[in-house]
């Protein structure tokens, strides 16, 4: 099920958002403030985002400047800005699409749609991803160290992968444990700490040198900035 951010400060528009997309079968989390939906983006993983851009405290444009520096998920902007100009600098930021209040709820799901489709279509044909001398093969689901291939556990495996795909993102032992063993996190972090010890010392065989999941004091984990 994809899983849909909806930043917006109208309630009522955003609850209406969310309805709709609850209806087509969308996973969806509400954010009404800049700083919120920015919050949430860093620590929780999502397939897709609608973004306003008149937002408290932290305006959209500034959210998806952000966002672009370590994520390509499909963003379509939210805006009563009508101006061809303003359209034109947020496609250049790294928006996907553009949508002008007032809009019909039926055309923002259809936008959706075809946003999702296309990005898993790209996201089929690039399923190699490079780090350093790290190389992720999705498809086969292999990860290579120096060219040599680490004998990972499912679970190591779906951790190195998680943290690949979403380079410069920091991810709290609750955001890994929910996101890779699917369960509620209750505070008990042996298992994550566990799976993390093991992965990194199988990179640090592969290859002694090499310097790649950095943790981040207080917050959680990323990789390190290549």
């Amino acid at each position: 099920m994809d899983k849909v951010l909806i930043i917006e400060d109208n309630k009522d528009v955003n609850m209406l958002l969310a309805e709709t997309l609850i209806d087509e079968g969308y996973e969806v989390v509400s954010a009404f403030d800049g700083l919120a939906g920015s919050k949430t983006i860093r620590t929780k993983k999502f397939d897709l985002i609608l973004l306003d851009i008149m937002l408290p405290y932290k305006s959209g444009d500034e959210i998806l400047r952000e966002l672009r520096e370590y994520s390509d998920i499909p963003v379509i902007i939210l805006s009563a800005k009508d101006m061809v100009g303003t359209k034109i600098d947020l496609l250049k930021l790294g928006a996907d699409d553009y949508v002008t209040k007032p809009f019909d709820l039926g055309e923002v799901a259809a936008r959706v749609a075809s946003n999702l489709r296309r990005f898993h279509k790209l996201e089929k044909v690039n399923s190699v991803y490079n780090y350093k001398d790290v190389v992720l093969d999705i498809s086969t689901k292999r990860i290579s160290v120096n060219g040599e291939e680490l004998d990972l556990t499912a679970k190591e495996y779906q951790i190195m992968a998680l943290l690949l795909q979403n380079r410069g993102k920091v991810f709290s032992k609750a955001n890994i444990y929910e996101t890779i063993w699917n369960e509620e996190y209750l505070g008990d972090d042996n298992a994550v700490k566990t799976h993390m010890s093991n992965l990194r010392n199988k990179l640090k065989k592969a290859n002694p040198s090499g310097e790649y999941i950095e943790t981040v004091w207080g917050l959680g984990y990323r990789l390190y900035k290549d």
